[in-house]
């Protein structure tokens, strides 16, 4: 158990993003790594963060998924403010997931800041920066003694399935009462930067190095898809319902001589669209993998593909994925997503049939892997941090 106003471990220059106190609000720790890790493990280096795990944005259904949800909740909220890594301590709220009502909203409110401030009293946190990426903890923003909040919005959160009604009244008052937003995509800029004058894109950037390694001379490909039937044709991420089944049970269709390899946990939202997969041979799933391991399956694959539906959410996503399959040398076909149609060594395409060609195309490509790879070298979440370590030093300095 922690004690209370834990010495930080930090470089002891102060300044923007040095030596400083971070709230961040976002997905639980514990899962797939996402923009909002990548970033905190690289502050962590200079700074104290307190990761605040999800606060639901959407009422829990009757589903074993969502009832195992529940229970690991209320066993997680009974846990102390812990030390994941060094300098991240990660905290695990308690709310109700319905912000429709206005007694709910407030007992939420003032439950959830309860929480928050006695861990920052135990870490001996003061005047923190506050970074919101879960939306839901719009309710708390400004009202943890914070020096500057920043709306880190990565997602038309509002599109969700699911999504607890109320939820859009908390969502546009964050972006008004946020000292800086930033977005990670340009159509979330568009539709955003009415919202708030201080409203700014940063692209997701990709753990390069980590990627790079699928194209290692070292790295072997797992012995569950090493000697799978050629073409490979991979995806890893969330199989949420946002993801085309009937496009990915057409792409198995066309390669029937080949593999279609899909890694990652199945959403709630997807148990039932999921459903038309089956009985194809050709297509595996393999569940949810350890990051660590992710590169050694990229380097498996012949070919990455990133099938989603074209809808108000999936227009105004940059899909972290996309750049990680390129860091592992990979070219990459995807539906008509926005952010993808900017990136080099992306095929786009315009309806399924397109699709299938546009994999065809991709299997025949000269472009080494290394080549491939290199073109987003420079897309670091080191480089990131800087580009937001500007934005705060503007927004602070605009404060003084």
């Amino acid at each position: 158990m922690l004690v209370a106003a834990a010495e930080p471990n930090v470089n002891k220059e102060t300044g923007v993003l040095r030596g400083r106190d971070i709230l961040c609000f976002s997905h639980d720790w514990s899962g797939d790594p996402l923009s909002k890790t990548h970033l905190m493990r690289i502050l962590a280096r200079e700074n104290r963060i307190l990761w605040v795990n999800a606060i639901a944005n959407r009422m829990p259904t009757a589903a074993k998924k969502d009832m195992a949800r529940i229970f690991r909740k209320l066993a997680a909220f009974a846990e102390p403010v812990k030390e994941v890594e060094p300098n991240i301590f990660v905290l695990n709220p308690l709310a109700i997931p319905a912000y429709g009502n206005a007694a709910i909203r407030g007992f939420n409110q003032r439950f959830l800041r309860s929480q928050v401030l006695r861990a920052m009293r135990r870490l001996g946190f003061r005047r923190p920066i506050n970074m919101v990426f879960n939306p839901a903890a719009g309710l708390l923003a400004g009202k943890l003694g914070e020096d500057t909040t920043v709306y880190y919005c990565v997602d038309e959160y509002t599109a969700f399935t699911g999504v607890s009604s109320g939820l859009k009244e908390i969502v546009d008052s964050l972006f008004r009462t946020a000292d800086l937003v930033v977005v990670s995509a340009e159509k979330l800029f568009e539709s955003k930067k009415a919202l708030n004058v201080n409203t700014h894109l940063i692209r997701h950037g990709t753990d390069w190095k980590h990627f790079r390694g699928a194209i290692e001379p070292d790295t072997k490909i797992p012995a569950e898809i090493a000697d799978l039937p050629r073409p490979i044709i991979g995806f890893h991420g969330l199989l949420a319902d946002w993801v085309d089944y009937d496009l990915i049970r057409k792409t198995a269709e066309r390669y029937t001589s080949g593999s279609i390899v899909l890694i990652g946990k199945i959403a709630v939202d997807a148990d039932e669209k999921i459903k038309v997969l089956g009985g194809a041979a050709n297509i595996h799933l393999l569940g949810r993998k350890p990051y660590t391991d992710l590169p050694a399956y990229c380097k498996g694959f012949d070919v990455a593909i990133n099938p989603f539906v074209i809808n108000e959410l999936t227009l105004a996503a940059n899909p972290l994925k996309v750049r990680e399959y390129l860091a592992a040398g990979l070219m990459v076909v995807s539906t008509d997503i926005p952010e993808v149609r900017i990136l080099e060594n992306c095929l786009v395409a315009a309806s399924h049939a397109d699709f299938l060609e546009k994999i065809e195309t991709a299997l025949s490509s000269a472009r080494s892997r290394a080549e491939i790879s290199d073109s987003v070298r420079h897309e670091s979440w080191e480089a990131k941090i800087e580009e937001l370590r500007g934005l705060i030093e503007r927004t602070e300095g605009k404060k003084e």
